[in-house]
């Protein structure tokens, strides 16, 4: 059974994964590592990866999980096809518990005792090790920008791309950036003009939905802002008022427990909406039985992210994900983020191999500092690395959006995700 996400903490991974912060890289600082290694005969070592989850944290057991089990069973597929250059990919696994001193421990054995030759898929709640991570020049491929790491430090690779200078201070002056293309999309696609924004007493709550209200009041929308204890939430009151208010869009600040007691409310007093807005870090198979009292409420739940959905079994990249997860009785957007995360290494990894040379550390790095956009196979959204002095005062950012429909799952909204986009100021927020 899914535990839900219930601590403080949870608030965090919602607010850094809803807000589309504007990112980047720096060049390669790979001179510690000869340039030209020699050739890795077929067949010979494996070339091992780390994967960090915070797979018992406090947030609960399944919360971070996805992003792993996508790149693990990329990596199975990857090794009965051959693996790399004749080369089977050794993947370590490591369990932090969501903490900081957890975090530190697995970037020691993982990246100074068992030398993985990069990490991949990291989802931690706590990146505490980080910066060692870095300091040691080793690649952090796709992972999950739960906390700001990936628009800090070098030589780490977020899942969504980064513009930001990441010279050990995160985003540009200590300040990130995200789009208002959410908002804009349901102005545009769904005629949206009211939008409420839910929280709880609870400062990174509370911090977050000024985050969200500022975005809907630069999009023009008419904002109402509900606010519910956090030990003992009043949703039904909550849920009169948006009814009373007449809002066309909920956007939340809240771990999923509360979103299902909201849904729940909004069902009882008959409170109807264009939408509410999800993240991609609920963009699940279990929607169903987690909104299992609140079916209406549940059928207006849209989710916004940056990959595409992995209901989209037209995309032969989604197939081939698809069957490699066949058996897992849960599918999720992480766990496809987490498969994307693995192609990329695995792209990086052959760039080393092809003209004979090994897979290094270095080799890995120059390749995800090129500079060209990535979209695995069009799993993801065009991601880059740059590392621009400045940041973006408007950016063109496309989204990828989907709503959960009973019997149907997650069906794709708003046509193709590269399509779907839009030019949009870009706001600075502090993490």
């Amino acid at each position: 059974m899914r535990r839900p996400v219930r601590a403080v903490e949870a608030l965090l991974v919602v607010a850094l994964l809803t807000a589309s912060a504007a990112c980047g890289s720096r060049l390669p600082e790979s001179d510690f590592e000869r340039r030209s290694a020699a050739p890795a005969p077929a067949g010979g070592a494996p070339v091992r990866v780390g994967i960090v989850t915070s797979a018992t944290s406090p947030v609960g057991g399944s919360a971070f999980t996805g992003p792993r089990d996508g790149a693990k069973a990329y990596f199975d597929r990857l090794n009965a096809r051959g693996g790399i250059a004749g080369r089977k990919v050794e993947v370590r696994t490591c369990d932090d518990g969501g903490s900081g001193v957890g975090n530190n421990d697995c970037v020691h054995k993982l990246v100074e005792e068992q030398k993985v030759v990069a990490l991949v898929a990291t989802s931690s709640l706590d990146y505490a090790g980080a910066s060692r991570v870095s300091d040691a020049g080793v690649p952090d491929i796709g992972g999950q920008p739960i906390g700001s790491a990936y628009e800090t430090y070098p030589h780490l690779y977020g899942i969504y791309g980064s513009l930001a200078p990441r010279e050990g201070k995160p985003g540009w002056g200590g300040k990130l950036y995200g789009g208002t293309e959410v908002y804009r999309y349901f102005k545009r696609e769904q005629g949206a003009r009211t939008a409420a924004v839910v929280s709880y007493n609870q400062a990174a709550s509370a911090a977050y939905a000024r985050l969200v209200t500022r975005g809907l009041k630069a999009e023009g929308y008419e904002v109402v802002t509900e606010q519910v204890d956090f030990a003992l939430p009043n949703f039904r009151a909550a849920a009169a008022d948006l009814k009373e208010q007449d809002v066309d869009l909920v956007f939340d600040a809240m771990d999923t427990h509360g979103n299902a007691q909201l849904c729940e409310a909004m069902d009882d007093v008959g409170a109807e909406v264009t939408a509410k807005v999800t993240n991609v870090q609920n963009w699940t198979s279990s929607v169903g039985d987690d909104y299992k009292d609140a079916p209406r409420c549940r059928n207006a739940l849209w989710a916004t992210g940056a990959s595409r959905n992995y209901e989209d079994t037209d995309h032969p990249a989604v197939r081939e994900f698809r069957a490699a997860m066949k058996g897992h009785k849960d599918l999720s957007q992480w766990q496809l983020e987490g498969w994307a995360a693995a192609m990329w290494f695995t792209d990086a990894a052959k760039s080393c191999t092809s003209g004979g040379g090994d897979v290094t550390r270095a080799c890995v790095d120059r390749f995800m500092n090129r500079g060209e956009p990535y979209s695995a196979r069009g799993l993801l959204l065009p991601a880059v690395f740059e590392h621009r002095k400045e940041p973006p005062t408007t950016r063109r950012t496309c989204v990828s959006v989907a709503r959960w429909q009973d019997g149907k799952g997650w069906v794709t909204q708003g046509g193709d995700m590269n399509d779907n986009c839009f030019d949009v100021p870009q706001l600075s927020y502090q993490p």
